[in-house]
């Protein structure tokens, strides 16, 4: 315990890896678990049951674990997860479940999320995401891998954001997003697809191409949604190398009960 300030609190019955630093003035409450090599930055409150993988990076000033804001909510013992190798940034306010849902709020590894991002009760998040300056996430919102969402995006509850979409500065985002997609707005609408961001995840020419095309076909081809489904499928099949790609656009429609951006 010899890296935590003498004027941080750290309750007797929290978990805490001997690795970890704890800055001056941050609290950690009783059910709170902390794993190797994270760094909690000074003034950062920690509560609720609260696990914190390893090798994070929290800065001062955010309060992580704190009850839901859901009026619903009556102290049950519900859930806050963090994973692996995240950055944390200055006041950034995380909240536990609730048992209207999984009762777990989730956030993978290898994420950047920066100053001022709220993520509230029981939303999921996947790996490797950015979340821009002022992002907010309502109650339920699910992001999955490698999305990006530029500051002061706010996203209603409930919603659901594929994997490598994107949201432009000051996005509204009130439907669901699919993957590879990039809105901009208010209410948020689609402006194309995020190519930059694919090309520097290394997808080739050809699979950029291909996921180009069905994003045509879903918003510029004139089809119906159910019709644009046949279409990927026939265009899953025709394009092997991004077969794969279109066929989680295809899925994320199919499974799609909130309504698409559009």
């Amino acid at each position: 315990m010899a890296n935590i300030h003498p004027t941080a609190v750290v309750d007797s019955k929290a978990t805490v890896d001997g690795s970890v630093e704890v800055g001056a003035y941050s609290i950690i409450g009783p059910h709170v678990v902390i794993g190797e090599g994270t760094k909690i930055g000074p003034h950062v409150v920690i509560e609720g049951h609260t696990t914190i993988g390893r090798d994070n990076i929290l800065y001062q000033f955010s309060s992580i674990g704190a009850a839901p804001q859901d009026k619903k909510y009556s102290g049950e013992p519900t859930r806050l997860e963090i994973g692996d190798r995240n950055t944390i940034r200055e006041f950034c306010t995380f909240n536990c479940g609730t048992v209207q849902d999984v009762g777990v709020t989730r956030i993978g590894s290898d994420n950047w999320i920066m100053a001022y991002v709220h993520i509230a009760h029981d939303s999921q998040l996947g790996n490797n995401i950015i979340l821009a300056n002022n992002v907010t996430l309502a109650g339920h919102v699910h992001l999955d891998d490698w999305v990006f969402l530029g500051g002061f995006t706010t996203v209603h509850q409930f919603c659901h954001i594929g994997a490598h979409a994107m949201t432009a500065f000051t996005s509204a985002v009130s439907q669901d997003v699919p993957p590879f997609v990039t809105v901009a707005g208010n209410r948020a609408s689609p402006v194309g697809i995020n190519a930059e961001g694919l090309k520097r995840r290394g997808f080739t020419s050809e699979q950029i191409t291909a996921i180009r095309r069905a994003y045509k076909t879903i918003y510029r081809s004139g089809l119906s949604l159910e019709d644009a489904k046949v279409a990927l499928a026939n265009e899953e099949s025709s394009v092997p190398d991004a077969a794969v790609h279109i066929r989680a656009l295809r899925e994320f429609l199919v499974n799609n009960t909130r309504g698409i951006a559009r």
